[in-house]
């Protein structure tokens, strides 16, 4: 394979990476925890800890975890929270003790944690009291042994942790009546953790980190195993290409989206803690007036999100105020980064809005555009060190340069495969090692590769291939627009036609101007047949649009 993107790398970019210089995520972070002791770690809702609290911390609830449970290398546990400071104390701590951590949405609803709960094997699980309800539901139906649960202020500083957990159980009545017997609360485990008695792990790269579960937009979840040697492998990639951006400590960064998700896991807890940056986590993203007030806090350095919630700060009136003199990086991945907001993007803070992209069984950067991208560029970048992409027919045969194919990767940061599925293994990965992605594109001849579409929503019209995500880029260029997505419905004629969803953000938009601008805008067959009006469009946990359910299926 002819590694055309090279000749791209900015200058002090490494074409490889050696992650045999760390043995396990552990050995990175003890080294962060002694270089950046002092530091500030991670930030939530007016609280602060250092790396050294978070150390001390972790060793005491690893002693917990080891010696009151007796869980051992290798035992699954689940982590069930929002970004809260519990999140990362408790996943350092099971990191430490060689636990398998199985990260799970706090929004699930029982038959989803049952399923993930069954199929990981958990023997333990730390979750946030909101969650305890679900979770009482399926118990009995699981392997978990161990509930340690905590409520969102139990880390903040007194008296704001007691009036925090007060108002959102009394006042809110989020926390819905649970009875779990013989529970255990997460801050009595900490206190009485002695962080001198525990068994540090001997892990090497083929050890698991993480069973990961897909969003089962295919089916059923999957568990993606993700190996210390994976994720290591991806810090090391990371830091390579972020490196002429970052400082080796001082750095702040935003962390919205969820620590459960791979894009937030990797590139702000473990990425940027290894290099001693602080954390500022946002617990409710959601709440965008909350988000830009929080904000407005900080001169941070880097921000990290996905399309749609790039466009909802964009769309407050306040965050034109938020001080960006101290950002140098703004990465969007997790879903296609549109036109018409990248630019508006850079217009507001000066920073060009870099795409990346990954998945969760690539743990999850496989590629990136450069960050000397001064503008949006509307591809996904270069394959990063160490890795390689191939654009594949469904034949499995190299395409040419230029013709749209399954993109496939191969790296060391790509998945053990997925758990007790050898058969779906099977199916997604080559007869010479690549993993088979899913998602449709093509390489340029400068080695730079550009996304199409997920290959499952594609539409075909009369024969014609139309990619949703190009009629959606096109049509968020209309101005009255906030949010849209595009799927294809039956036609006896046609095979489909593409349908258009569609938030306004001027009321005054009507179904002849979209008709009248996507007429301007694309050529006939690709324009959207039917038009609906919706007051907000289904989203994933981390704000991905989901169109399998505006598709009804």
């Amino acid at each position: 394979m002819s590694h055309i993107w090279y000749k791209n790398y900015e200058p002090s970019i490494a074409k490889t990476i050696d992650s045999s210089r760390y043995s396990s995520i552990n050995q990175i972070f003890d080294e962060a925890f002694a270089t950046h002791a002092s530091a500030p770690a991670f930030h939530c809702m007016g609280t602060t800890i250092s790396y050294s609290e978070l150390n001390t911390q972790a060793l005491k609830f690893c002693d917990f975890l080891q010696n009151d449970l007796k869980l051992v290398k290798g035992d699954r546990i689940a982590i069930m929270m929002p970004n809260i400071l519990q999140y990362p104390v408790a996943m350092v701590a099971a990191l430490k003790a060689g636990l398998v951590i199985v990260s799970c949405n706090p929004l699930y609803t029982a038959r989803e944690l049952e399923h993930q709960l069954k199929d990981s094997g958990a023997k333990a699980i730390v979750l946030f009291e909101n969650s305890a309800a679900v979770l009482e539901k399926v118990l009995a139906q699981t392997q978990i042994k161990h509930v340690i649960t905590t409520q969102i202020g139990d880390m903040l500083n007194f008296p704001k942790n007691h009036i925090v957990n007060f108002v959102i159980k009394k006042v809110k009545k989020m926390v819905p009546d649970w009875n779990i017997p013989k529970s255990i609360p997460m801050m009595e485990a900490i206190g009485g953790g002695d962080a001198t008695q525990i068994l540090a792990a001997e892990l090497g790269h083929e050890d698991l980190a993480f069973l990961q579960y897909t969003g089962g937009t295919t089916g059923v979840s999957k568990g993606a195993m993700l190996t210390h040697g994976n994720i290591v492998s991806n810090m090391m990639q990371a830091r390579e290409w972020i490196k002429n951006l970052v400082r080796p400590s001082g750095d702040i960064i935003i962390t919205p989206l969820p620590l459960y998700h791979i894009f937030s896991l990797t590139a702000n807890f473990l990425t940027f803690t290894s290099l001693g940056a602080l954390n500022v986590l946002i617990t409710n993203p959601r709440d965008i007036k909350g988000f830009v007030k929080e904000l407005k806090k900080w001169k941070f350095s880097a921000i990290t999100g996905v399309n749609s919630l790039f466009n909802m700060l964009l769309n407050d009136p306040e965050f034109k105020n938020v001080n960006f003199s101290s950002m140098r990086l703004s990465l969007g991945g997790g879903m296609a980064v549109q036109k018409a907001v990248a630019e508006r993007w850079q217009e507001t803070t000066k920073v060009a809005l870099i795409e990346a992209y990954g998945l969760t069984e690539t743990s999850p950067a496989a590629c990136l555009n450069p960050m000397t991208n001064k503008v949006y560029s509307g591809f996904i970048g270069l394959p990063i060190s160490s890795t390689e992409v191939s654009i594949r027919t469904d034949n499995n045969d190299q395409c040419k340069i230029g013709d749209i194919g399954e993109i496939c990767i191969r790296g060391p940061q790509v998945m053990r495969g997925y758990w007790n599925q050898p058969q779906e293994t099977a199916n997604v990965t080559t007869a010479d090692g690549f993993f088979k992605t899913g998602d449709l594109g093509f390489m340029n001849d400068e080695g730079y590769i550009k996304i199409v579409d997920r290959k499952k929503d594609m539409i075909l019209v009369s024969g014609f291939n139309v990619y949703p995500n190009e009629v959606e880029d096109v049509m968020m260029g209309c101005p009255k627009i906030l949010e849209c997505a595009a799927i294809g419905v039956p036609d006896p004629h046609s095979g489909e036609l593409v349908k258009l969803f569609v938030v306004k953000k001027d009321k005054s938009l009507t179904e002849a101007e979209l008709r009248e601008f996507a007429k301007a805008n694309m050529t006939g067959y690709k324009a959207p047949k039917f038009y609906e009006f919706r007051d907000e469009l289904p989203k994933s946990n981390v704000g991905k649009i989901l169109r399998k359910e505006l598709r009804g299926k």
